[in-house]
């Protein structure tokens, strides 16, 4: 072998490219070491983002299933205590629909005649008149006509309208008018008497007369009406009574049966045939708690128009009323439309037309023939 010994020059030229070179490995190493760090930063990130999903999923599924559970047991422990029932029963409309403005409202039309017209209270329905036999009992010399007001039984609330009472009054005399109703005796039942009063006062329609049962006629402080205000709040309500099992709901509902009927118990027929699970549902809730709230508002302003009416006005109520006391409503609103006649019923609680038929029916008929029942008289029960 020759031997080599390179000269300067080459010397230098070497250990540039030597320099040139380890700067190259030295580049391509950190470039290779941050995709290998970048690579595995990612890597891990995912599995921990797998494992958080992963576990948000698992607790959003712990928490339905002890929702469910919750709701289960309640459910369970109501019936238990509301005790054994029957087979659900399959409830059908009793009477037809009239649409108005695009709004089906179910009333029921009974018999021939001179109409008479049956307005409803609050968390009831027309078939409540049915039950009770008003209906059937009228329609022997009459023409019947209930209408479930909007909420409830199988008319539905509109949400882009304010369902005040004169709004109320409004859609029933457009129903009255599609039925061809003249000159109607209207008889309004508790939350319905603001109703026949709102007709008469500010729709002015042309009615042969009023007779209102256990009606609410003046504003008064009431714990029902300041309960029920956050519940006719949009959402708010909504969410409240979404969060409340049905059970539940139809258990309070049976609770306010017994405080209405009150002194009297609630009727077989009432509790056989009354729909429950209609009037405990969803939306007839809003429109309770809606129409709960804007009472006191509807009959401030309503009440400055009592004086000025002409009709022939008989109220009825009793005086052991638990819902509505008779002397500050029934009483007052007596002395205050002149030429009303007044009934009131010893020992009758809020339901009049169950409790007091055959006095309902009177005053109806004595009404429909131009008369009226003797004004501030007693009587006794029926």
């Amino acid at each position: 072998m020759f031997p080599f010994t390179p000269s300067r020059r080459t010397q230098r030229l070497v250990r540039r490219s030597l320099t040139r070179t380890t700067r190259q490995i030295a580049r391509s190493v950190e470039a290779a070491t941050k995709a290998a760090t970048k690579a595995a930063t990612k890597a891990a990130t995912e599995a921990v983002t797998r494992s958080a999903e992963q576990a948000i999923h698992d607790a959003r599924r712990q928490a339905a299933r002890s929702v469910k559970r919750t709701v289960r047991q309640a459910e369970t422990a109501m019936r238990a205590a509301q005790g054994p029932r029957g087979p659900e029963v399959v409830r059908r409309p009793s009477g037809r629909f009239v649409t108005i403005d695009g709004l089906p409202v179910h009333v029921i039309v009974r018999g021939r005649g001179r109409p008479v017209v049956l307005v409803h209270g609050n968390g009831t329905m027309a078939e409540d008149f049915a039950i009770c036999g008003l209906i059937e009992r009228l329609a022997t010399r009459y023409r019947v006509i209930a209408l479930d007001r909007p909420g409830f039984g199988y008319t539905a609330r509109p949400r882009h309208r304010v369902w005040t009472a004169a709004a109320q009054a409004a859609l029933l005399d457009r129903i009255l008018d599609a039925l061809k109703a003249e000159r109607p005796l209207v008889v309004g039942h508790s939350w319905g008497t603001i109703v026949s009063l709102a007709l008469a006062a500010e729709v002015r329609r042309e009615l042969r007369g009023l007779v209102l049962l256990s009606g609410y006629f003046f504003p008064q402080h009431r714990a029902d009406a300041v309960l029920a205000a956050p519940l006719a709040v949009p959402g708010l309500g909504d969410t409240a009574r979404a969060l409340v099992p049905a059970a539940v709901n139809r258990a309070l509902a049976e609770q306010a049966y017994r405080q209405v009927f009150r002194p009297q118990p609630v009727p077989a027929r009432f509790t056989a045939r009354f729909p429950v699970e209609i009037a405990s549902a969803a939306t007839q809730l809003r429109a309770v708690s809606e129409d709960a709230a804007s009472m006191n508002a509807t009959v401030a302003r309503l009440q400055a128009r009592y004086a000025g009416l002409t009709l022939p006005v008989t109220i009825l109520t009793g005086d052991a009323d638990a819902v509505v006391d008779a002397t500050a409503h029934s009483v007052r609103l007596h002395t205050t439309i002149p030429g009303s006649t007044l009934k009131l019923l010893p020992g009758i609680g809020h339901m009049t037309h169950y409790s007091a038929r055959a006095k309902v029916e009177r005053a109806i008929d004595a009404a429909m023939a131009g008369g009226s029942v003797s004004s501030m008289s007693r009587g006794s029960r029926s």
